[in-house]
């Protein structure tokens, strides 16, 4: 079950998910799985240093000093990238601090799923976490072995790479062995399962759905979809609906953006304009 938060952690959680979208539509593949592992590094640092999350999180210190701090810390183990992302995290306010964990490991995870997005391979990365998810709820003391944290981390690390040596993904297998590594007291098979539900999430950024009056051919297909790559920065697929009523042109939609070219909306706006 995802973790409920409290108003001013909900909306640090969502800018910085939108931080990292702005990053990830630029960042190659190999930077954006450095972004995910050093995040992840210090999301497990955190976890274990409570004094060091509770100043990171303390509303009553200034932002500067807070992202001070991090400069501080970490200003010569992390990428530039890396390090801008934390601070900007630690600058936010946070309800909890528990809230600032979950913040650097979701935008941690997040990360990794751009790697899979950017090599157009988020489909299978879904699936294979959704499958690893059910396979762990049928065997439970399974699912039990690979979260017990009184057991090395290392040795619950090398008996998951033994169930999923070459049947899942490079990144499925990196969300997994995070996840493994931090349980967090929770239970793996929700775990992958939710990380799956991320997936899905993250790939309709990834789907343009398309409304037009007129069938498209393919090679208007292939020129669109091409265009809606090279703007978005990452592979796209299409979804077409037809619609006549548009009368021309074409609206598209990608996640929660809208571009619309149609013949009937520049209609209405003409309308709009004319002296009452």
């Amino acid at each position: 079950m995802a973790e409920v938060l409290q108003a001013a952690s909900r909306e640090s959680m969502a800018s910085a998910a939108a931080r990292l979208d702005a990053y990830a539509d630029s960042a190659t593949a190999a930077d954006l799985r450095r972004l995910g592992d050093e995040l992840f590094s210090v999301t497990r640092l955190l976890d274990g240093e409570r004094s060091l999350r509770r100043l990171l999180a303390d509303p009553s210190s200034p932002e500067e000093a807070r992202a001070g701090l991090v400069e501080r810390l970490f200003g010569q183990q992390l990428a530039p990238a890396t390090l801008d992302v934390a601070k900007g995290i630690v600058a936010a306010r946070w309800s909890r601090p528990g809230d600032l964990v979950s913040a650097f490991e979701a935008v941690a995870r997040q990360a990794l799923l751009a790697v899979a997005e950017k090599e157009g391979s988020l489909d299978d990365v879904e699936d294979e976490l959704f499958r690893f998810g059910r396979v762990l709820d049928r065997e439970p003391e399974l699912s039990t072995l690979l979260t017990d944290a009184a057991r090395p981390a290392d040795g619950r690390v090398a008996l998951l790479d033994q169930l999923v040596r070459n049947k899942v993904s490079p990144v499925a297998a990196a969300l997994l062995q995070q996840s493994v590594r931090l349980p967090r007291a929770r239970h793996l098979d929700v775990v992958s399962e939710e990380l799956a539900e991320l997936a899905a999430a993250r790939r309709d950024r990834s789907v343009a759905r398309v409304t037009t009056p007129v069938v498209l051919s393919p090679e208007q297909e292939q020129k669109l979809t091409d265009s809606l790559a090279r703007l978005y920065g990452r592979p796209m697929s299409l979804q077409i609906e037809l619609d006549p009523g548009l009368l021309g042109g074409l609206v598209v939609q990608v996640g929660g953006e809208v571009i619309d070219g149609s013949v009937a909306s520049k209609l209405a706006a003409a309308r709009r304009s004319l002296p009452r």
